[in-house]
């Protein structure tokens, strides 16, 4: 199988697969969402992933109805129906089905997704341009929901400036990425926002924080602002796919590259622990 996609229970091609109307992500956008990475058909930090699924889906009132290890031996599964050992790994869950009303239906069964398809990982090292964009987004960004808009919105106008994302800033305070977390290195340290309800709690942000504590590197977990990103030694990207990739340019103008040996270090730390991870390949049965 190419592409995969689950509903339910029902397997078959992503571009195949059938969903009812009244699924409240069609009105809604009500459910919650993860993804990472699966390389010779293991997938990457999932339990992680999975504490931070289940979390999202508790802050937002969800009936899971699922267990986390039921999920995670269901995922260890589909992935081994798909071609491709190298795979974007991506599910979620839905209030459920019913007629449209903004209030929760009667709590029925919760709808679980999960679309599985071939991936190319990015090279780390990677020089990246980003842009910066104001952040209109909601005040629960904590939680992984399907409520997207304004990063798609983000990420389009990235694409079209050519560049690979845009950073949200609320005033003159920087938040994330549309679909990433950022980080900046200064004289030695590694500055990121702290866990708020304006950012999403990254996997890989904590990756590298940990990597940070095994490499000597101070971190300071606190709000920074768009004159200390343009000023950064370093400006860096993370998220599942991305592990953290630093940028060349940010609105046009150079940034960063004034500590590219510290930078390096930290990046073949993380891709020795994925590495690590993944192991060698093994076969899907």
């Amino acid at each position: 199988m190419e592409t995969l996609g689950y509903y339910n229970g029902t397997i078959g091609l992503l571009d195949e697969m059938r969903v009812p109307m009244n699924d409240r992500v069609c009105w809604f956008g009500d459910g919650v969402y993860d993804a990472t990475v699966s390389v010779n058909y293991r997938i990457f930090a999932l339990e992680e992933h999975l504490h931070r699924f289940f979390n999202s889906a508790t802050l937002l009132e969800m009936n899971v109805g699922i267990t986390k290890a039921a999920v995670a031996e269901l995922l260890q599964d589909l992935v081994r129906k798909v071609d491709s050992p190298t795979q974007f790994v991506y599910w979620q869950l839905t209030r459920g089905t019913a007629l449209r009303t903004h209030a929760f239906p009667e709590q029925g069964q919760a709808n679980l997704w999960v679309m599985i398809k071939p991936l190319v990982l990015q090279d780390i090292y990677q020089k990246i341009r980003l842009i910066t964009v104001e952040d209109t987004r909601f005040l629960h960004c904590n939680i992984k929901t399907l409520n997207l808009l304004p990063n798609v919105l983000a990420s389009e106008k990235a694409k079209q400036a050519g560049c690979a994302e845009a950073i949200f800033h609320r005033g003159n305070r920087v938040t994330e990425g549309s679909h990433t977390n950022v980080h900046i290195f200064k004289a030695g340290t590694l500055h990121t926002a702290p866990l708020d309800n304006l950012i999403l709690p990254g996997v890989a942000r904590a990756h590298i924080i940990a990597q940070c504590g095994n490499l000597g590197i101070p971190v300071l977990e606190r709000p920074f602002t768009r004159e200390e990103l343009f000023s950064a030694d370093e400006v860096m990207i993370s998220s599942a796919s991305t592990f953290c990739m630093s940028a060349s340019h940010i609105d046009g103008r150079p940034v960063g590259g004034k500590a590219p040996a510290l930078l390096r270090r930290l990046q073949e730390a993380l891709l020795d622990e994925f590495h690590q991870y993944i192991g060698a390949p093994e076969g899907r049965s």
